[in-house]
């Protein structure tokens, strides 16, 4: 099992923790933010490459502030929900307002219009075919063979559900994980020349999805996510910018975070070899282990709000306009809820207290969906007796924001 090591020592009053350079290798930060809860649950980093900000790394004080939405802002036009702050040399670019990045009232009506596409009734309806698409993928799987289990089984799997979701040209689902990427590529993000390609790949994403209206504007309605807008008061008159915002929001709430956590299974495979045959042995155990899974990879490391007024977070003083960023990732490893926090546990009793969804208004309208498709993922894999062998170091996303994979090469095998 591998241990957790620092690249460097830091003194926390100028740690950034929200560098994506320390987030290329994970080991980096679970020590740090170790240390930050341990010197109190807010700090502030008072400079950093997305300007001043403080990091709430507590589970109870990352719930206070998502308790109060009317004080603590998600809005896009108050700075959003990510660390980054949209650079004054690029004000013309187009903002991509989303519901996540709402506030109440407007945030309530648009989450409402695609709320029913999550429902138990609906999850039930998916079931069936969800499974379907995962026990053809698996059995597809090569044996003995060095394959990238990203590509092969999370973008697929992922893929697949967005496709339907959206019902989607299959033959053009793989366009969804290239927006899905752009979307979030805080690297592109930095540098002019390759942002400007970025935002080229979602002016595409546009083009496509507004076609997709057009053609369902004038049909009856559909349990689809874009007849869905269509038909819904609170989204039928939504602007160009509204509806690529809210389709970002989608494709990466639908894509990247269970892509990442569906990884997440192969690597605890390799680093928690004894926890995972138990979960293996008893097939009762894989609800719980799925919401320890969605704890310990925590896809998204964090979510942003903005104070509205001066306000107090355990003491400290958060003037009006300054930025939080609620750290999902420090919260779900907070020894006071989550003893031995950094090892996944199928038997832990409190799985489901992580944090990875959100709490509040803002949690995630996909969350049901989430776990109906990585609970049929391990099924089928303890039903396969599949053994997943992780034969490379995985390369890892450069943000501070998605927390999740590129690549991970693996050998699979039965029985």
């Amino acid at each position: 099992m591998a241990t957790l090591a620092r690249t460097a020592d830091l003194p926390l009053e100028v740690l950034d923790i929200g560098n994506p350079h320390l987030w290329t290798d994970y080991t980096n930060v679970l020590p740090y933010f170790a240390q930050l809860r341990a010197a109190g649950p807010v700090h502030y980093c008072p400079e950093s490459i997305y300007g001043p900000y403080w990091s709430v790394v507590t589970h109870q004080h990352i719930m206070e502030v998502e308790g109060r939405p009317d004080i603590f802002s998600s809005s896009w036009d108050k700075g959003g929900i990510t660390i980054a702050d949209r650079p004054e040399d690029r004000l013309e670019e187009p903002e991509l307002p989303m519901f996540i990045a709402m506030d109440r009232p407007q945030h309530t009506g648009q989450r409402r219009t695609v709320s029913p596409a999550f429902t138990p009734a609906e999850m039930a309806r998916q079931n069936q075919d969800i499974r379907r698409r995962t026990t053809e993928l698996l059995d597809s799987l090569p044996e003995g063979e060095t394959f990238d289990w990203v590509d092969k089984v999370s973008i697929e799997l992922t893929t697949g559900m967005l496709a339907i979701l959206f019902d989607f040209p299959w033959e053009d689902r793989r366009l969804l994980t290239k927006w899905s990427d752009a979307a979030v590529d805080f690297e592109s993000i930095e540098d002019p020349e390759k942002n400007k390609a970025r935002w080229e790949i979602l002016f595409e994403m546009a083009g496509y999805f507004t076609n997709l209206w057009a053609e369902r504007a004038n049909k009856e309605p559909r349990p689809d996510l874009i007849s869905m807008m269509i038909h819904s008061d609170a989204t039928k008159n939504m602007t160009p910018q509204e509806y690529m915002g809210n389709l970002v929001l989608l494709i990466v709430g639908g894509n990247d975070t269970t892509r990442n956590t569906m990884t997440g299974s192969a690597m605890v495979q390799s680093l928690y070899p004894e926890n995972w045959s138990k979960m293996m042995a008893d097939p009762s155990l894989i609800s719980n282990g799925v919401s320890e899974l969605i704890r310990w990879q925590t896809p998204l490391a964090h979510m942003r709000r903005t104070a509205l007024v001066d306000s107090e977070v355990a003491g400290r003083t958060i003037r009006a306009g300054e930025k939080l960023i609620m750290w999902y990732l420090s919260a779900n490893r907070d020894e006071s809820i989550f003893p031995d926090g950094n090892v996944w546990n199928p038997l832990r009793e409190n799985a489901r207290r992580h944090l990875s969804f959100g709490f509040g208004i803002h949690r995630c309208v996909g969350a049901r969906l989430a776990e109906l498709q990585l609970g049929i993922l391990l099924e089928e894999m303890q039903k396969r007796k599949m053994r997943v062998e992780v034969m490379g170091p995985p390369t890892r996303v450069y943000s501070s924001f998605v927390h999740g994979y590129r690549s991970l090469p693996v050998v699979m095998r039965r029985g």
